[in-house]
């Protein structure tokens, strides 16, 4: 039954971003899915609806939709037409309205916790960075600016806007470990960029 759920909803998620070109495409979903299910696991909470969330926690997002009231009734739909339990749902909803680091909040639910988890460790370290520089590209965004003004918007500017905070933002003790490495990569990365941008 419940891989049954899973497999369906791999479809219903690739359906809606497999041609994304900003870092939140089906890859980003089955990353963050794999390792809320992983983080559930070692934290003993439900893997299931770690995995859940992971899968659907960009659906209704507005970078990604230009409709989230829409996107929010179909992704219900699927999910009580998947024979979820009312409060089985309820939660995986909550999860996915408090999810985004842009919106500053957390999820009530321990599981919504560990989903969040999982897609700020995508968020951060190599693929992080490879992300970070998909999104800007995506939007024209500079990579790197000396101009005061322009140097707010670019991508650069992004890690120490968000990328560099997440490492202390997390909630498992799991999640934290696994951020240390990857934020440690990112510093590393951050010095060599300013090595090169400045010639030396």
């Amino acid at each position: 039954m419940n891989q049954h759920i899973i497999e369906q909803t791999k479809t219903f998620v690739f359906n809606r971003f497999k041609d994304d070109t900003t870092g939140h495409d089906y890859a980003h979903m089955k990353r963050v899915a794999t390792m809320a299910k992983y983080l559930a696991e070692k934290e003993q909470a439900d893997p299931l609806l770690a995995e859940l969330i992971g899968w659907l926690h960009d659906i209704t997002d507005t970078k990604l939709t230009n409709d989230p009231v829409t996107a929010k009734q179909e992704v219900t739909d699927y999910l009580y037409a998947s024979c979820l339990s009312e409060t089985q749902v309820a939660t995986i909803l909550q999860a996915i309205d408090n999810i985004s680091f842009r919106k500053g909040n957390v999820p009530t639910s321990f599981v919504g916790q560990i989903a969040q988890d999982a897609d700020r460790l995508d968020a951060i370290g190599a693929i992080g960075i490879a992300r970070a520089f998909s999104y800007g590209g995506s939007k024209k965004r500079q990579i790197y600016s000396e101009n005061p003004i322009e140097k707010s918007m670019t991508t650069i500017q992004h890690f120490y806007d968000k990328l560099l905070l997440i490492k202390d933002r997390l909630h498992t003790q799991t999640a934290k470990q696994l951020a240390e490495r990857r934020h440690t990569f990112m510093e590393d990365f951050l010095d060599h960029f300013f090595l090169d941008w400045e010639g030396k």
